[in-house]
Parts: structure tokens; sequence; C-alpha cells
């Protein structure tokens, strides 16, 4: 047998009154966890204003580190070209 309650002039059975509970308060753990939704953070970035392509690469690969991980060839590649290019250009400046 079931024990019975009279909440608001109905009989309502202990069990569905647990439930009632723990579903209100997974519920309203989960809504509080879970937190906003990604589409409402659209993160604005400043525009890049590179002097050349190469730069422009340099500074998307060393600050967007979800773009490509930053220890693989292709990376390390582009900023040797990068640094080398730049070591050539403050060269030619001294």
């Amino acid at each position: 047998m079931v024990q019975m309650y009279s909440i608001a002039g109905q009989k309502i059975g202990s069990h569905y009154l647990a439930m009632g509970v723990l579903s209100a308060l997974f519920g309203g753990t989960y809504l509080a966890v879970s937190g906003p939704s990604p589409a409402k953070k659209a993160a604005q970035t400043p525009p890049i204003n590179a002097s050349s392509p190469d730069e422009e690469d340099f500074i998307k690969c060393a600050f967007d580190p979800l773009s490509s991980p930053p220890n693989t060839i292709a990376n390390i590649s582009g900023v040797r070209k990068f640094l080398d290019s730049a070591d050539k250009d403050e060269k030619a400046k001294h």
C-alpha cells in the first residue's frame, strides 16, 4: 500500500511526490550547471593588420589554438619561414 497525502483537495501517492521532488532537483541542477549555450557567445576578434600574408598566417597560427595544433610540422615550418624572412628584412635595414 502507498501512503496518500491530501494536497489541494486531491489525494496524491507518496511515490508521485518523491518522483516530483527528484525531477525538480535533478532538472534544476542540470539547468544551473549547463550554463548559456555557445551560440550566444559570439566572440569578436579585432582585425589583423598584417603587412604581409606570411605575417597574417603567423598571427592566426600563434593566437588561434583551435585552428591547428601548435606543434605540427606545417605550423613549425610556416613560423620558421616567417621568422627567417623577418631576419632577412632586419639585416637588410642595418
